[in-house]
């Protein structure tokens, strides 16, 4: 293989990169050792002196949001780096857009990405050459990803439950893993849950508490029951029996000559729902915090596809009265009875979920104001250590004592708020306009591939399937190019919102007095908060570590009993 790195003066300095998902991992048993050892024999051969070797286990290839790939990006923007080598291009990142951002950026630092199955050469013609075989690999991926959407859909057609999670509550898998089966230990569980919300009309709160009184496990194994999962139970039509004609509407010919007449059925929904998940980062005081984010929406009913199951054997009147009884029962937000000041500031110490805000009441019908963690709450024990309920007032009385000496110096203010602003650019990874800049290079590039295909199929150089399927890459590659451009653009915009924000708030909060800082109600403090950048990492031992701007600012106690004016007691 020819050298890449040149013949100048000096160390080359590379920085080896390998990456496996999970499913990769487990599937096909892709080893990172086995990526580093092959990048460290080629380093070697060219003559690059290894400056660090990055693994990212378990990371999808879908995101730059890995905690890998972020300290490579790092050690290239400190400078001096040659390159970054990988074993694939799909080491890097999985979409040929990203690719190109990386490479872009990796530029502006005077550094290259080289993976060992490159085909083609730093020229225009190879990097064409790679680009043209990225865009069929992600075709491939595609197509294949389609199949199986397809093939799950075909089978729900069929009839058939596709048994790729746990099922339903009440139910087993048969031996298939194609249908369900009435599984007669945990089903009178189930059954409990509807005679109390339906038969007996009790809350959602009611069938929580004889659960855990009782000892019942959730099917995750957890023993605090949420709302939402039994509320989720009481809206699922698996539990709800349909008559043999009610279930024959719903599904297909083939499926309805299967069933019996004056039988009741179950009804398990195929696509109900489209799930989505992505990797998101942020930085706390221990350094980045990486989550995923799951969001859900729901389909539109002509998605829905219906599969029939045995009947649970609840009573329909007690799943009707259930959902009928906690229709318009939701519990009401504690945050509508008072303004929580620390809302978007506060976070758990040990999970570095958002903080709830909730609120008790004692015998004599006093309220008491607390945060806790969202985490804890709504999964129970197991998930997170912090099971501490913190005093909003007192929480919130001690942060504004840790901050307010921050307003009374405006020098001192000043320089928080600008370090605050170039922690955020420096989270943002590069110039946003720049960025922005290498996207509609990258939209400008895919208008060209587009005439260019277009004029080689008039030739008669291309066939109409080869044209159809060269501009579906395309538009996803545009599809990408135009989420990163306006997210882009988006990033920049929100850097000017926070230079604007410093400067009105200078101009509000400079050389103002101490009376009249102790003057500024819940919103303007919360105001302040938000601008500034305010974390309040809320910890099980009741201490808070304070971040400001993006550097700690104190560490301190806060009791919990509160009195009925909530000061301290």
């Amino acid at each position: 293989m020819p050298s890449t790195n040149g013949s100048s003066a000096g160390p080359k300095w590379a920085v080896l990169y390998s990456r496996v998902s999970t499913d990769e991992q487990a599937r096909s048993g892709y080893s990172l050792r086995q990526q580093i050892e092959a990048l460290r024999a080629y380093a070697a051969r060219e003559g690059y002196e290894i400056l660090e070797e990055v693994q990212d286990p378990g990371q999808s290839g879908a995101s730059l949001e890995r905690p890998g790939m972020d300290r490579v990006r790092d050690l290239v923007a400190a400078g001096g780096v040659s390159v970054v080598l990988a074993q694939d291009r799909d080491r890097i990142a999985r979409e040929p857009a990203y690719l190109y951002i990386l490479r872009e950026e990796f530029a502006e630092s005077g550094c290259k990405v080289h993976a060992l199955n490159d085909r083609g050469d730093d020229s225009p013609e190879g990097e064409l050459t790679d680009g043209i075989l990225d865009q069929l690999a992600k075709f491939e991926r595609a197509k294949t990803a389609e199949r199986t959407r397809r093939g799950k859909m075909r089978r729900a057609r069929e009839g058939k439950v596709i048994g790729n999670q746990k099922p339903n509550m009440g139910f087993r898998y048969d031996e298939g893993r194609d249908g369900l089966e009435v599984d007669e230990q945990t089903m009178p569980i189930v059954r409990n849950i509807f005679r109390i919300i339906g038969a007996e009309g009790g809350p959602i709160y009611a069938a929580k508490k004889e659960l855990e009184r009782r000892g019942v496990l959730t099917p995750y194994g957890n023993k605090n029951w949420s709302h939402a999962y039994i509320r989720k139970i009481v809206g699922n039509d698996v539990y709800r029996p349909h008559t043999f004609e009610e279930t024959k509407s719903l599904v297909s010919p083939e499926v309805a000559a299967r069933l019996e007449e004056g039988k009741h059925y179950g009804v398990w929904w195929w696509a109900r729902r489209r799930h989505t998940v992505k990797q998101v980062s942020e930085s706390t005081p221990e350094g980045r915090r990486y989550s995923k984010k799951k969001s859900s929406m729901e389909n539109p009913p002509e998605k829905w596809i219906a599969v029939p199951v045995p009947d649970s054997g609840i009573p329909r009147e007690w799943v009707d009265a259930a959902r009928e009884n906690i229709l318009h029962n939701r519990r009401p937000q504690s945050s509508g009875l008072r303004f929580y000041e620390l809302a978007g500031a506060a976070y758990c110490g040990s999970c570095g979920r958002a903080m709830a805000r909730t609120t008790t009441t004692n015998k004599t019908g006093a309220r008491f104001f607390y945060y806790r963690c969202m985490r804890r709450w709504s999964d129970g024990k197991g998930s997170c250590e912090n099971g501490k309920s913190h005093s909003a007032p007192k929480t919130e009385a001690a942060v504004w004592e840790a901050v307010r000496a921050h307003m009374t110096e405006p020098d001192r203010l000043r320089r928080d708020l600008e370090r605050m602003i170039e922690l955020k650019r420096q989270e943002m990874r590069g110039d946003p306009d720049r960025e922005a800049a290498a996207w509609l290079r990258k939209l400008a590039e895919a208008d060209g591939l587009r005439a260019s295909y277009q004029e080689q199929a008039a030739r008669g150089l291309m066939t109409l399937d080869e044209l159809a399927a060269r501009l579906s890459e395309l538009e996803d590659a545009r599809k990408t190019a135009r989420a990163e451009l306006d997210a882009a653009k988006g990033r920049a915009g929100e850097l000017e919102q926070l230079e604007r924000d410093k400067d009105a708030l200078l101009d509000s909060y400079e050389a103002v007095s101490p009376d009249a800082l102790d003057a500024l109600g819940p919103e303007q403090r919360n105001r302040f908060y938000t601008i500034a950048g305010l974390k309040a990492w809320m910890n099980p031992d009741k201490s808070v570590d304070l971040e400001l701007s993006g550097a700690r600012i104190g560490d301190f106690f806060v009791g919990n009993r509160e009195t009925e004016s909530g000061c301290r007691s």
